[in-house]
C-alpha cells in the first residue's frame, strides 16, 4: 500500500475527532448575544500547527459546520459563520509550515494572537452582514460590544499561546510513538 496517500484512515479519523471537539466546544460556549466566549478555535489551532493548512481548514470548516447545523440549522449566512475558523486553520497551517521555528513559544504566541484577532475581525464582519440580511442591524448591537470582545480575544490568545507549546510537545510525542509502532508492525 502507498504510505503517502492524501486521505488515509488515520488522517480522516484524526481530523474528524478534532472537528467533533471543535463542535462541542462551540456548544459549551458562554453565549451572550453577540459576545461569545468560546474555545472552539483550540482544535483548529492544533490541527493547523500539527498537520498543516488543509487539515486545519477541514477541522475548522467541518467542526463549525456541525455546530452551526445543530444549533441554528442552514441559513444564508451559514458559510460566513464557518469562514473565520476555516481561515484560522489555513493561516496557522501555512505559518507552521516553516519547520525551523515551528516549536518556538514566542512565534506560536504571535501566530495565535494574530489569528485570534483575525477571527474577531471576520466575526464582526459576519455579525454585520448577518444583521443586514436578517434585518436586526443596529450599530450598538454590531459594534457596541467590540471593546469586551477585544479583551476576550486578548485573554484567549495569551492563554492559548501559553498552553499550545505544551500541547504540541505532548501530541508530537504521541504521534512519534504511533509512527514507530506502525513501522514496527509493518516490518513483521
Amino acid at each position: 500500500m502507498k504510505k503517502n496517500r492524501i486521505l488515509t484512515t488515520q488522517r480522516i479519523t484524526r481530523d474528524a475527532m478534532l472537528a467533533a471537539v471543535c463542535a462541542v466546544l462551540g456548544f459549551i460556549a458562554l453565549d451572550l448575544g453577540n459576545v461569545k466566549v468560546t474555545f472552539e478555535s483550540l482544535p483548529v489551532l492544533l490541527a493547523g500547527f500539527m498537520f498543516g493548512p488543509i487539515d486545519g481548514m477541514l477541522v475548522g470548516g467541518v467542526g463549525t459546520l456541525v455546530y452551526q447545523l445543530l444549533r441554528y440549522g442552514i441559513s444564508a449566512t451559514t458559510f460566513l459563520w464557518m469562514l473565520p475558523y476555516i481561515m484560522c486553520g489555513l493561516v496557522v497551517g501555512l505559518a507552521a509550515m516553516k519547520k525551523a521555528n515551528r516549536t518556538d513559544p514566542k512565534r506560536i504566541l504571535l501566530i495565535i494572537i494574530l489569528v485570534e484577532i483575525m477571527i474577531l475581525i471576520v466575526n464582526t464582519g459576519v455579525i454585520y452582514i448577518d444583521s443586514k440580511i436578517y434585518g436586526y442591524y443596529s450599530a450598538v448591537y454590531v459594534f457596541g460590544s467590540l471593546a469586551i470582545r477585544i479583551v476576550i480575544c486578548i485573554i484567549k490568545s495569551v492563554v492559548f499561546g501559553l498552553v499550545m507549546p505544551v500541547l504540541l510537545k505532548g501530541l508530537k510525542a504521541v504521534n512519534h510513538i504511533e509512527r514507530n509502532t506502525d513501522k514496527a508492525g509493518q516490518k513483521r
